[in-house]
């Protein structure tokens, strides 16, 4: 190539096609995230990127013709406990994206849920880094085996969105690489990415796209990552310091002069600021990722999409992700109820979604429209997807009547006139903003009335994360549905209806009060726009149950929770530690005392007797597993090693200290479960160290 044509290569500019993006190439996809023009005279292929996380999102409202499937929230695939759900549904988006001309996604979030009222959680895996890297992998792997490029995102600690360009995460080194940094690290080894797009926010004091110590420190030498770096929309802030601290391509270039690369770079190069090997690495990494991933050799050309087929995964995934949270044996419903009151949350038309750039559109377009900010990120889109229509299907039987909820009074009227009342309660949560826990539109109030009218009162959850939920003790179920894709009213209703059995479990706690949290409130909010400002993550590496477990705090909900219509029993714990090694494995039964078919997710705790840890345990693995009624199953799962394990800042690795580890088998993080005791010797584990979990 050409100098100018390896310039070209790391330099994206912003695909969608409105007024304020002054590149507005030809070969750009529609209402594209971005492009990256490619080489002609070689036929290297333009890099065409589709912002992602629930399936192929368009920049602003989508026309017909690009309204695609929406896979449910990423929070919700992580509550499936699932990988192979997770891949499934990875496959799925990709392929639509392949079939729409694209060859990048910018999909992958894995950020853990340090503030739960981040408006991206619902985007991301959850609050544990085991979990997270585990299910995000299984995205990743399921979407490239398309032969396309997708990222993972956003690294590291973009964990708000309030301020998001100049929060500067203040952690240790030790605290990062057992929290944060591990989650990162275990889905770039479970999913492989081509890509790693860093985030906005400053870490330590300096931007994460020019963070040496992030970028080339420990993602390319210490894990080995083969791929390309490319930054989050704009961020991107020196010509000089981006290039030689690990970034391999800016993007989201949208007007004039507002790059940092280009000839920018060029003259950098030529004035000995940076070296050309760097230049040279830059582009090697962008080739030989599109190469590795099958993007060169298997060009993208637009494709028919079979969305009947699409439909069936994304429903899947929404039932298998689905999390009761509460049953005083309401549900499922009985094929004898005569009446049902259905209130709230616009049941009779959709379900809503999450906002930003990755909203994607499902087939029959917005379903509520006029709702929230006018402009991005907004509006509230909801996929249209009946729960009224789908309930009214499975339970022919029963009187289901409507009402939006706009009156209490008459929401509370119809109620008491039913046998069951249904209330849906919704929260949008959005990329750029960040939420109060507390649910809008004074739904509390309206579950309340209704409670107090009907003692049969079933709540249905839309939200993008944990939220409050003071009436809890006055209704009789509560079904956590996330946002459940373009399929999600058939889910909900199936689930309702007990077609099918709730498997879903939380992988985040729901706090009782905003007291309980490190900070009770997000930070940065009313600074001058541009003014850095510090958040300390004062509790290090214990984030969600890890701290709950360390402060002795009673979550409402606990992280890992969640009910069946069958019941489980888990026995026979054994726990082998090979010899000379921390290789740890163990083994359980897992017995369906109940009368129907269900799944069980077992989780594995280990936990040092003598304590020294950031919290008194950590989630050391897990595997969801399906018993006939009456039936078992014996399982045995291998515990990561790091999970044992202290980052050891002086020797670069994870230690594990000698001594005796509680392993228990449960079924939530406040479940005392059943518990051995092993003895370990002490080890060291490189910093790439890793156990497969595919």
């Amino acid at each position: 190539m050409t100098q100018d044509e390896k310039l070209t290569l790391v330099t994206g500019y912003f695909g969608v096609q409105k007024e304020w993006n002054y590149y507005r190439f030809p070969e750009a996809r529609p209402q594209s995230a971005g492009v990256v023009r490619g080489v002609p005279r070689l036929g290297f292929t333009p890099q065409w990127q589709s912002d992602a996380g629930s399936g192929v999102a368009t920049q602003g409202e989508a026309p017909p013709e690009l309204e695609r499937t929406v896979l449910p929230s990423g929070i919700l695939t992580a509550s499936t406990w699932d990988p192979q759900m997770a891949e499934q549904g990875g496959a799925m988006i990709g392929s639509e994206a392949r079939a729409t001309g694209y060859n990048v996604m910018l999909a992958g979030g894995v950020d853990l849920m340090r503030e739960p009222g981040n408006g991206r959680n619902f985007e991301y895996g959850g609050e544990d880094p085991l979990l997270a890297g585990i299910m995000v992998g299984a995205i990743v792997r399921g979407i490239q085996s398309n032969h396309i490029v997708t990222t993972i995102k956003h690294y590291a600690f973009n964990d708000q969105e309030t301020g998001r360009g100049t929060v500067n995460i203040v952690i240790d080194e030790a605290a990062a690489r057992m929290s944060d940094l591990l989650a990162f690290q275990l889905a770039v080894e479970q999913g492989d990415p081509g890509s790693v797009m860093c985030s906005y926010n400053l870490v330590n004091g300096v931007y994460a796209c020019q963070n040496d110590w992030l970028l080339n420190q420990v993602l390319k030498r210490d894990w080995g990552f083969k791929g390309y770096v490319m930054t989050d929309w704009g961020a991107q802030h020196d010509t000089v310091l981006n290039a030689n601290h690990g970034l391999d391509q800016e993007t989201g270039v949208s007007r004039f002069g507002q790059y940092q690369w280009l000839d920018k770079l060029g003259a950098a190069i030529t004035r000995g600021e940076v070296s050309q090997t760097r230049l040279d690495d830059m582009v090697h990494r962008i080739a030989r990722t599109l190469l590795a991933k099958g993007a060169i050799d298997e060009p993208v050309q637009p494709s028919p999409i079979d969305f009947a087929a699409h439909a069936k995964v994304t429903q899947a995934d929404a039932e298998a992700g689905m999390v009761l949270l509460k049953n005083e044996g309401v549900l499922p419903l009985a094929a004898k109820t005569k009446t049902i009151a259905l209130i709230g949350g616009h049941a009779d038309v959709g379900v809503l979604t999450g906002g930003g750039s990755a909203q994607v559109y499902a087939p029959g377009g917005n379903a509520v429209r006029g709702l929230g900010p006018a402009r991005w990120p907004g509006p509230h889109v909801y996929a249209r997807s009946s729960p009224l229509e789908a309930l009214r299907a499975e339970l022919p039987q029963a009187a289901i009547g409507w009402s939006d909820g706009a009156d209490v009074h008459a929401a509370a009227a119809a109620a008491a006139k039913a046998d069951v009342a249904v209330v849906f309660v919704t929260q949008w949560t959005a990329e750029a903003l960040d939420f109060p826990l507390t649910l809008p539109d004074a739904q509390d109030a309206l579950v309340e009335a209704v409670a107090r009218a009907n003692q049969h009162t079933i709540v249905v959850l839309e939200t993008g994360g944990p939220v409050l939920l003071p009436w809890l003790a006055h209704v009789s179920a509560v079904l956590e549905a996330w946002y459940p894709g373009s399929q999600g009213g058939p889910a909900i209703a199936r689930v309702l209806s007990g077609a099918v059995n709730p498997s879903g479990h939380l992988p985040v706690s729901f706090p009782r009060a905003l007291s309980q949290l490190p900070r009770a409130a997000i930070a940065g909010a009313g600074l001058p726009k541009g003014q850095v400002f510090d958040v300390h993550y004062d509790e290090g590496a214990a984030v969600g149950y890890r701290w709950y477990d360390k402060k002795g705090l009673d979550p409402l909900l606990p992280f890992g929770h969640g009910l069946s219509y069958t019941a489980f029993v888990r026995s026979d714990l054994a726990v082998h530690a090979d010899a000379g090694s921390a290789r740890v494995s163990v083994t359980f039964r897992v017995r369906n005392t109940g009368k129907r078919s269900g799944k069980d997710v077992a989780l594995v705790f280990a936990a040092p007797v003598q304590g020294g840890w950031e919290a008194p345990k950590r989630l050391a693995g897990f595997v969801k597993v399906e018993v006939e009624p009456g039936g078992e199953q014996t399982r045995t799962v291998e515990l990561d090693s790091r999970l044992l394990a202290v980052w050891d800042t002086a020797r670069g690795g994870f230690r594990i200290a000698p001594g005796a580890y509680r392993i228990t088998l449960a079924s939530s993080a406040r479940d005392k479960g059943e518990s051995q005791t092993i003895t370990l010797p002490e080890q060291m584990l490189p910093a790439g160290a890793g156990v497969a979990h595919k």
